[in-house]
């Protein structure tokens, strides 16, 4: 870490946290564990190639390296602008205001309203939403976009029950049962509250590495660079052979940032309108280790680390096999305490690294 990057951390009289996440599969809660198992790796350049919630990307961040955050989907993407490339940029008290506000002369779109009644949120909700949206598109700073993006996902992600977009099920949210799950009295409280709670965490997280840090929406296989290093985080195929689908766990999040295309983009044939299917080969266990030769491959040159599920397909061995074709040394580092969240199994966390 260099001094100067020291001084700026010393000198800020609030430091930078990241934000509070309910996204599944963030490594948030082990960042520490992995910049342990790192941080005498010789690397200034980092890749978050599968970058997600953007926790670890933040993490190499905030040690003072020159980081490139990529994922392929969209909202993601939008994370990352917002808590990677964005170094300074903030959302003010008035540009709250400004999002929260029905303004005069506005012709404000009912799409959510129309197209989601009674499958996530409530009538008023959704008209909400389509508010909110259209007074993010109309601001032309693509930092303060991405901490308003940001700040909606959290709301609208903490507003559902189980965190997820799988199922129409608003009605969990008023039925008089008894729950193990979610928290009612977050799911009452207001989209307004939720959204200014999150855009002071966004805020609180802003912060200048001094380096110029950035933030790509690719497929992995057209990203262009060298990297001094590679973080792989695929998604996670099961032991059974299901594929974790991101796209399909948060497509309404998806469909907020393509919200001009998002009528054209709806498998309506499906109850709670989710997007339509795209394959991924890292969901699909007949291309999967295919698919992990031909990134090891592209990033040879990188010290690759790769974040795993100790029960996934390829197995670990047959994934350190792939990784043995193209570094000479690597090392397999196991965690055992780390749960999982909406699993049962005892797993293990393991980080593979070839160098």
């Amino acid at each position: 870490m260099s001094q100067i990057f020291k001084k700026q951390l010393t000198l800020l009289e609030n430091p930078p946290v990241f934000p509070s996440t309910r996204f599944q599969g963030s490594k948030l809660k082990i960042v520490d564990w992995i910049w342990d198992e790192i941080k005498d790796l010789k690397f200034h350049t980092a890749l978050d190639a599968f970058g997600g919630t953007g926790s670890v990307a933040y993490m190499l961040k905030e040690k003072g390296k020159k980081v490139t955050y990529n994922d392929i989907l969209k909202f993601n993407y939008y994370i990352g602008l917002a808590l990677i490339e964005n170094n300074e940029m903030t959302l003010t008290d008035e540009d709250v205001e400004f999002l929260l506000t029905r303004h005069n002369g506005i012709a404000y779109p009912t799409f959510i309203a129309d197209t989601f009644k009674e499958i996530y949120y409530t009538d008023d909700e959704n008209r909400w939403i389509d508010m909110v949206v259209t007074n993010i598109k109309l601001m032309s700073d693509k930092y303060k976009q991405a901490m308003a993006f940001f700040s909606l996902f959290q709301a609208c992600i903490i507003k559902r029950p189980f965190n997820l977009f799988h199922r129409k099920n608003l009605y969990l949210r008023f039925a008089d049962v008894k729950r193990d799950f979610g928290n009612k009295a977050t799911w009452d409280t207001s989209f307004e509250t939720h959204f200014r709670k999150f855009v002071d965490e966004a805020n609180n997280a802003v912060f200048s590495n001094g380096q110029k840090n950035n933030a790509l929406n690719l497929d992995v296989f057209d990203i262009e660079g060298e990297f001094d290093l590679v973080y792989i985080d695929t998604p996670y195929i099961s032991k059974k052979g299901v594929g974790v689908d991101y796209l399909s766990f948060y497509h309404f999040l998806e469909g907020l940032v393509n919200y001009d295309e998002w009528a054209d983009m709806i498998d309506y044939r499906t109850k709670n309108r989710k997007l339509k299917s795209k394959p991924s080969v890292w969901i699909d266990r007949n291309k999967i280790y295919s698919a992990f030769d031909r990134l090891f491959k592209k990033f040879q040159d990188s010290i690759l680390v790769v974040s795993y599920r100790s029960d996934g397909i390829p197995s670990i061995d047959e994934l350190v096999d792939v990784l043995r074709k193209y570094k000479q040394t690597i090392h397999q580092i196991k965690r055992k305490d780390y749960k999982y969240a909406l699993s049962t199994n005892e797993l293990e966390e393991v980080i593979l690294i070839g160098e």
